[in-house]
């Protein structure tokens, strides 16, 4: 229910140095001041990173490891059923632990020798041509705080679960992390903003909210529907259309709600045929063309 590039908390460093996160008043951890601090604590460790140096090492808590574990174990029964089959041979070649958070320098050692893939400590906000952009390096922004505790199957922005049990796990498969790839480039290639507007909502349709057919089941393969202990039960009942370049580009979607509309892939042949040939050849002009279709 969120889009990684634009719902990450924003961020602030104050004259003093300090940094803040700004949390809506919404948001399940805004009224616990302990909880505010560590994601601060966090954050600043996200914001001293050097690109090429080792990610910070997070000291989670007991906590912390709780709530992973706890939305790991109920997750991982829901994927047998509703995850589709390349995310779940992706997920087992991964092998990422079970009872504890684990570190991003640490995914990305266990992702890098497979796929090649590697992760980037992010603060908050990213911008949008950044956060697409590196996939083609073979890079994800990622944060590494985790939801607030009283909720564990609940976070209105991308934490470390949906991060790592939702992408790393999706970019454990070659296919998958190719596709990854290509969005990067197109997302360099374009132009305007409205070009990688479209990019980018193809993406949310696809990799964050796809899903796709196995036989006569309908699957999901997206990351923010296989992170969701809530949605992964409902996307089976949402208005399920086909893969449309056009409509994807263009659809309007609430962040704030599980996503009504979906367009299903009839394999992962299809996906990589209409998906990621756009992705591999689109620039502006093209992009305008589908956006003229509507």
């Amino acid at each position: 229910m969120f889009e990684e590039a634009q719902y990450f908390a924003p961020v602030e460093t104050r004259d003093d140095g300090s940094v803040v996160v700004e949390l809506a008043k919404s948001h399940p951890g805004f009224a616990d001041a302990v909880y505010r601090e560590r994601r601060n604590a966090i954050a600043a460790l996200a914001l001293n990173h050097t690109r090429g140096e080792p990610i910070p090492h997070v000291d989670y808590t007991a906590e912390e490891h709780h709530v992973w574990a706890l939305v790991t174990s109920e997750l991982a029964v829901k994927h047998r059923t509703y995850a589709v089959r390349e995310f779940l041979d992706a997920a087992e070649r991964l092998g990422l632990p079970r009872d504890r958070v684990p570190q991003l320098q640490e995914v990305g050692e266990l992702l890098a020798p497979i796929t090649g893939f590697r992760y980037l400590p992010a603060a908050g906000l990213v911008p949008l041509r950044d956060f697409y952009g590196v996939l083609a390096d073979g890079l994800f922004h990622s944060t590494q705080y985790i939801r607030h505790h009283s909720v564990p199957f609940y976070t209105p922005e991308p934490d470390i679960i949906h991060e790592v049990i939702g992408h790393a796990n999706t970019l454990a498969s070659s296919r998958f992390a190719e596709l990854y790839r290509l969005a990067g480039r197109a997302a360099r290639r374009v132009e305007t903003d409205e070009a990688l507007e479209f990019v980018s909502k193809v993406f949310w349709f696809t990799l964050e909210f796809g899903v796709m057919w196995e036989g006569a089941e309908l699957k999901a393969y997206g990351a923010g529907i296989l992170s969701s202990y809530g949605e992964i039960e409902e996307f089976r009942g949402m208005d399920i259309r086909p893969l449309d370049l056009s409509a994807m580009g263009t659809t309007q979607y609430d962040i704030t709600k599980y996503q009504e509309v979906l367009f299903a892939a009839a394999s992962l042949d299809h996906l990589e045929d209409v998906v990621g040939a756009f992705w591999d050849t689109c620039d502006d002009d093209a992009i305008a063309r589908l956006v003229a279709a509507v």
